[in-house]
């Protein structure tokens, strides 16, 4: 196949270059894109005259019908093409002739894909938004089904103090609200046109690159040509939110691991989202939650090659940016593929209520209630602190709980329980309960039904207010 540049040469590629300098196998999705970035470039070619306003329509109709035919399986782009920009300008000059040679006129291939690119990546954007938001959705469900129950929080792994399984499941929650802005974020700054140009310095010929711009739904244009063909931040910014998504995701599977394992016991998975052993048949393995947290280093990767790509290239174009795609295809397709199976995997998970409950037994989770109380009647925390300390030594002493002990261990404790009438022993007892731990912690942002019913709300409002 002649090459679009072939003027300059007087002999043929080596073959080996050309497999090797291809692109065709991983940029053929880039088709949809391209045929868009071309039918807005055709349009402003036909306004501004360059072309004529005949040649322009041919064009248009040429690529909305090679369109309509890739995507219904009659067209197979093969592997002899260079890479998608070839590919679409030679099927459409096999299909209305000549006037297919016009559509590169004031385009340079650095633009053109820089432009596809920017395409995608915010079609990519969006994707993601949307699988977010449908995890986030689960995950307050579950929530909403969840504000009474209690379970044990934890610090280092160690239990700590007495929280709803709303509150833990909405921390999850938060963290994705977090991860979609970043995206949408990103989408923001994405949002310029880069066609016209050029290969670095525009063109000579009269184009309206607003006009492109407009037709192609963009805010605005960018204001370098150097850099908008050398730019890839909004690749790096995508690959990035994807990975910071990707480590919240992973944090979250690795609790779904451990929950679902029978030193903890509180969650029963789905069958439909577990799998077995070939050789030990009472396995019941977590493998939806463990390959995502695989696939998170797999992400990392691709954000560590995109950056160190860049790191050192001169401006404006260079073919080492041709590492770029494959890069964010991949970090887009593992995120979208993790995303859309934890959605279900969540809603199907079965909470174990009573072993969750039974965990707040132990551990002494309310030895922070013994502090709070004694600062509320007038003890300076630090003192109150080591009181609730002394108090789990002697509780450890006695194989008991805080709440089980007498009225005269405490006053041992500390004089300042001398001082409390027995309705104010009794107001005590009742505030290292599990159940008052809980219910006390009404702050916003707090465990306690009312404060997780709260935060519901604002997560909601947040999500269709950017919208």
């Amino acid at each position: 196949m002649k090459k679009l540049w072939s003027g300059r040469f007087t002999k043929e590629t080596d073959a080996r270059v050309d497999d090797f300098h291809s692109s065709i196998s991983f940029d053929q999705r880039l088709f949809r894109e391209d045929i868009a970035g071309s039918i807005a470039h055709a349009t402003m070619l036909g306004e501004q005259s360059i072309i004529s306003k005949l040649e322009a329509g041919q064009l248009v109709s040429g690529l909305r019908a090679l369109q309509k035919d890739i995507e219904a399986g009659q067209i197979t782009i093969g592997d002899h093409y260079e890479d998608i920009h070839m590919a679409v300008e030679s099927l459409l000059t096999e299909r209305i002739g000549d006037v297919a040679k016009k559509l590169h006129t004031g385009r340079s291939r650095n633009d053109q894909v820089a432009l596809d690119f920017r395409l995608y990546t915010k079609r990519a954007c969006d994707e993601v938004v949307a699988a977010i938001d449908a995890l986030i959705e689960v995950l307050v469900a579950q929530s909403e089904c969840h504000l009474q129950t209690i379970m044990p929080g934890y610090t280092h792994l160690q239990r700590a103090q007495p929280i709803t399984l709303a509150h833990h499941l909405m921390a999850y929650a938060w963290m994705l609200e977090r991860d979609r802005s970043r995206f949408l974020d990103a989408k923001k700054r994405m949002n310029f046109s880069p066609l016209g140009s050029g290969a670095l310095s525009t063109s000579g010929l009269p184009l309206k690159r607003e006009r492109v711009a407009e037709i192609l739904g963009f805010a605005g244009i960018t204001q370098n040509s150097l850099d908008a063909v050398s730019d890839r931040d909004f690749a790096v910014e995508f690959i990035s939110g994807a990975s910071i998504t990707m480590m919240h995701l992973s944090r979250l599977c690795e609790e779904w691991i451990l929950w679902a394992s029978q030193e903890f016991k509180f969650i029963e998975l789905d069958e439909g989202f577990s799998t077995g052993s070939s050789m030990m048949p009472q396995k019941k393995n977590p493998d939806v939650a463990e390959l995502v947290r695989g696939k998170t280093g797999r992400v990392y990767g691709n954000l560590l090659g995109i950056l160190t790509m860049l790191k050192g290239l001169p401006l404006a174009y260079n073919k080492d940016m041709q590492e770029d795609k494959e890069a964010l295809f991949s970090a887009h397709d593992t995120l979208q593929s993790c995303l859309e199976i934890l959605a279900p995997m969540i809603e199907t998970t079965r909470f174990q209520v009573d072993a969750l409950w039974a965990a707040t037994a132990d551990g002494f989770m309310n030895a922070t209630e013994v502090a709070d109380h004694l600062v509320r009647k007038g003890l300076a925390f630090r003192e109150a602190h080591e009181v609730a300390g002394k108090a789990v030594q002697v509780a450890i002493a006695q194989g008991a709980k805080l709440e089980d002990l007498s009225a005269e261990a405490w006053k041992s404790l500390s004089p300042k329980f001398a001082e409390f009438s027995p309705d104010e022993m009794k107001e005590f007892s009742h505030a290292l309960q599990i159940e008052s731990a809980v219910m006390a912690r009404t702050l916003p942002g707090g465990p306690a039904p009312a404060a997780v019913l709260q935060s519901i709300q604002i997560l909601r409002a947040r999500i269709k207010k950017v919208e």
